[in-house]
């Protein structure tokens, strides 16, 4: 049919008025609000009529062409709607499901669909992740550079999340005397805290209320990785070592990890009161004390990280279970799992498969366009067919990934740019929006949580330009500088840490 209109407006129009009812439409207005929408008059536009064409004809066409145009205009926007994988799951708690969403088995259809609970879980444990780089200290100009702004028991407090329920416990030091020269970070001042060491991570455990919710209480291990920053890869040797050469036990010497994370999480440093003991023996002796703790209680422990932190967090769940020490007084074991982001590959298919079979479940979640988890073993590892993998097994290059994969796609997420960066990619922060966003494969990107989207930008540059949220927003007020009491402006002192040894750890060791 074709009509010819003269119309006073142009199209598209800011906040138009709904022509046609709300039933047929993909609208991003919530549900609640449009009982308060008002149509404005004005945006109506004036029809002068030339042709002999019937009025209701000329109606249906004028109400098709501004649906498409409607479409068009809300193709960006994420509908909030209730979605009955939402709905279907409301009564459950953590605690009536605690060892299912801790991957008793495997997660089967806890993915795909997306269980809110798990998806929530694992949001918790990627924010506690995060909690790792938000405190850390990258500046070069501080003196403290290298290790963590808060003390202990200001640890979620001063983040902000001082509602996490958790207990700081631990600090995690490395020794920064290992071949990883774009992973450490130094001070350029000669007066610094530690010349050899650099904060890793930390030990936390769930308080009464918390551990209530949850259905047990949760040891959480959680390991720093790099922000966005990724030359750490070039630093990757790439080459296979027995992981018993490092004194981690193994009953099989063909069981290998990549050379540079096991000399990370094994290495010391003697003469430095941080790191006299390897990140490997705090964390065996932290786990080893709490379960002694919390003797009577129902406990699991949870390991966490991203990039690196999330290859610590896979041996060091290994180098626990290996050694026994989630093993109970009454021959139980606790639960032992990860949740990694955008992790690395970590060992061999003898280390994949011992893993396994000491009951450490692994759920790894990653965005399909990050390089890192592509790395190492770009070219020999768990997607090249059997019988070459086969032949392929004794070289020192040939990875697999371990346990279970979540691959996220930050192409569905309407809020995000194209953008060439890989860093934007391997983000931490845009992972979680993912995760948020995500309700199985095929299915539409809508924000079940509500996480902030400002965060996505807190260290990167990955949010659409028309959200008006600024890049790499996330900084320090003044570089750290305060005015002093005669007015000049100096970096202040902050407490002086305690090194976590406790007088029996040699001993226990």
């Amino acid at each position: 049919m074709a009509l010819s209109f003269i119309t006073n407006h142009v199209s598209p129009r800011p906040n138009r008025a709904f022509p046609m009812p709300l039933s047929n439409q993909k609208c991003s207005i919530p549900w609640s609000k449009i009982g308060q929408l008002e149509v404005r008059r004005s945006d109506v536009p004036k029809v002068v009529l030339k042709t002999d064409e019937p009025i209701s004809s000329i109606a249906i066409e004028y109400e098709r062409r501004e649906r498409e145009e409607m479409e068009i205009e809300m193709e960006d926007v994420v509908v909030e709607e209730p979605l009955p994988l939402v709905i279907k799951e409301e009564g459950r708690k953590p605690a009536d499901c605690w060892r299912e969403i801790h991957g008793e088995d495997d997660w089967v259809g806890l993915m795909d669909p997306m269980d809110p609970i798990l998806r929530s879980e694992l949001i918790r444990y990627g924010e506690m992740a995060q909690a790792c780089y938000d405190a850390f200290d990258f500046d070069p100009y501080s003196k403290y550079c290298g290790n963590c702004r808060y003390t202990k028991d200001q640890f979620f407090k001063g983040l902000g999340m001082g509602g996490h329920g958790y207990e700081v416990t631990r600090y995690l030091y490395a020794t920064s005397n290992i071949n990883l020269p774009n992973f450490f970070k130094k001070s350029r001042w000669p007066k610094v805290w530690s010349k050899n060491a650099n904060w890793m991570g930390y030990v936390a455990v769930s308080d009464d209320e918390t551990s209530k919710h949850l259905g047990r209480r949760d040891i959480t291990i959680s390991w720093r990785g790099t922000v966005t920053y990724l030359e750490w890869i070039v630093d990757l040797m790439d080459i296979l070592k027995p992981i018993s050469c490092h004194k981690i036990p193994s009953p099989d010497p063909t069981i290998k990890v990549e050379a540079g994370f096991v000399d990370l999480y094994t290495n010391k440093d003697e003469s430095c009161k941080y790191c006299k003991f390897s990140a490997r023996e705090q964390v065996l002796h932290e786990v080893n004390r709490l379960i002694k703790k919390y003797q009577g209680e129902e406990l699991s422990i949870t390991i966490t990280g991203h990039s690196l932190g999330a290859a610590l967090a896979t041996i060091s769940a290994y180098d626990i279970a290996e050694t026994g020490k989630h093993i109970r007084n009454n021959s139980h074991a606790v639960p032992t799992s990860v949740f990694s982001f955008a992790s690395p590959r970590v060992g061999n298919v003898r280390f994949k498969e011992r893993l396994e079979s000491l009951g450490v479940k692994v759920l790894r979640v990653l965005n399909e366009h990050d390089i890192v988890p592509k790395s190492p073993g770009f070219f020999i590892n768990e997607h090249v067919p059997q019988g070459l993998m086969k032949l392929a097994e004794s070289f020192p290059w040939s990875y697999f990934h371990v346990g279970e994969e979540l691959l996220l796609n930050h192409e569905k997420s309407p809020f995000l740019k194209e953008t060439s960066d890989p860093a934007c990619a391997h983000n931490l922060e845009a992972l979680l929006h993912l995760l948020d966003g995500y309700h199985g494969k095929g299915k539409r990107f809508v924000l079940a949580i509500g996480r902030d989207i400002a965060l996505v930008n807190k260290a990167c540059d990955f949010l659409k330009d028309h959200h008006q949220i600024p890049p790499f927003w996330r900084q320090e007020e003044n570089k750290g500088m305060v005015r002093s009491k005669d007015g000049r402006w100096i970096q202040p002192e902050r407490p002086r840490f305690d090194d976590d040894h406790h007088d029996d750890m040699t001993h226990q060791l």
